[in-house]
């Protein structure tokens, strides 16, 4: 008996659109933890190795995740925006992530299942499946956070343990 193309895709996954969503909104609140870990000051201030601090790669990462979900469930493409300004206050970068979190529950719920295979060419430069630039916004959140661990160990403060996400 043949298989649809729906049913096919249903059996050949993995994780489930929910399961995604919940090991990336995992991340963001481990990521946000590690921002309020960090004092204010070495939050915009300190860096390591050449390294930008920890306050300009959480902006990076607010220009990634909202604006890139928003875009693959409307289609409507967007320049990419990088750099997010919330002046000098860890407290306005909080309260952006939040907001981020939740336009991104907003729209990852309109994403269909038959769409995560499809190929796009977010922010009109990045080419790759729906699949692959979420993951991409994942790996990138994960990379990030590991520089704000070095920082926070090299400032003599104990990081939230990365599994308690």
């Amino acid at each position: 008996m043949m298989k649809s193309a729906e049913q096919h895709a249903r059996v050949a996954q993995v994780l489930t659109p929910e399961d995604l969503l919940a090991h990336w909104q995992g991340h963001r609140k481990l990521t946000r933890r590690v921002i309020e870990t960090f004092p204010e000051d070495a939050f915009f201030n300190y860096s390591l190795g050449g390294m930008r601090p920890f306050a300009k790669l959480a902006q990076e990462l607010l220009s990634i995740a909202g604006p890139g979900i928003k875009e693959i469930a409307t289609g409507k493409t967007t320049e990419y925006q990088e750099g997010v300004d919330p002046g000098q206050n860890k407290a306005n970068i909080l309260t952006l992530w939040d907001e981020a979190t939740e336009e991104i529950n907003t729209y990852y719920a309109q994403i269909s299942l038959e769409r995560f295979q499809e190929h796009i060419k977010l922010f009109g430069q990045y080419e790759g499946t729906v699949s692959s630039n979420i993951f991409y916004f994942i790996d990138n959140e994960i990379h990030h956070r590991g520089q704000g661990y070095v920082y926070l160990r090299a400032l003599g403060i104990e990081p939230p343990a990365f599994w308690e996400r």
